[in-house]
């Protein structure tokens, strides 16, 4: 896990250089923090965590270091939930030379996608039983999407929530790759053809082993997902192999 942004140790806590009024370092938080309020800062020095100058006639002034601090404070809290005395004692180290405690991740571990041999995904991929259950919150989180993204995907029909509102693996994945493809410019809009194509290949794979089903007969079944999951293994490593072949004929 990516360690999170810390201010810097080596920086005295005095520094010298601009003064900030609290509006002022409100102003410089809003935009990552947008629910922190003037008492939410006044409540962070009153726990010690933050301790800004005051001038003569007792206004605040705040150094860079304080609202390095302050970033700190609110993103311990609000990525990884620490409650106040566990951040304190993460400056406390800062502030002393020292590395802060490791942060234990704070969202379900993603499945591993099971890879045949060639790289395509094998045929456990699609016989894959995992559990996950995220909220929409802690998706967006794990791919590190945009809200907007996510929603412009739902609306094309490329992330379905379960019916408890949460989401599974394959959201999951479908979110990151959508985001890794957005930066290359294609839009969830342009992935309807391939949401299209996916849904002809799972329609094809109902033709076959619909037949292999018997109702109350668990072996049956289980051999029709077999089955089916043995197809869709293949069926991804052609189109795969389609797409890299028309590449190179070009």
């Amino acid at each position: 896990m990516a360690a999170a942004a810390m201010p810097d140790p080596q920086r005295p806590a005095s520094d010298s250089g601009e003064r900030l009024n609290i509006g002022q370092v409100l102003d410089q938080l809003r935009p990552d923090f947008p629910t922190v309020t003037i008492p939410k800062i006044r409540f962070l020095e009153d726990k010690g965590l933050i301790k800004p100058e005051r001038t003569p006639a007792g206004y605040r002034k705040f150094s860079r270091r304080d609202v390095e601090r302050l970033r700190y404070v609110l993103r311990m809290q609000r990525d990884h939930y620490l409650p106040l005395k566990v951040i304190g004692e993460h400056l406390d180290a800062i502030d002393r030379g020292l590395e802060p405690p490791a942060i234990e991740p704070t969202v379900p571990t993603v499945p591993t996608v099971a890879l045949a041999p060639d790289g395509a995904p094998g045929p456990e991929t699609f016989r894959r039983t995992d559990n996950m259950r995220i909220s929409r919150r802690e998706l967006l989180k794990v791919a590190e999407v945009e809200d907007a993204l996510l929603s412009e995907l739902e609306k094309m029909g490329l992330v379905v929530p379960l019916r408890s509102g949460h989401y599974d693996t394959d959201a999951l994945a479908i979110a990151r790759t959508a985001k890794e493809l957005a930066e290359f410019g294609i839009e969830p809009r342009h992935l309807r053809g391939m949401k299209a194509a996916a849904d002809r290949e799972v329609g094809l794979i109902e033709q076959i082993v619909a037949p292999l089903r018997r109702p109350g007969n668990a072996g049956a079944q289980g051999r029709a997902e077999e089955i089916g999951s043995e197809i869709a293994s293949l069926a991804v490593r052609l189109h795969a192999t389609l797409v890299k072949s028309g590449l190179r004929d070009r």
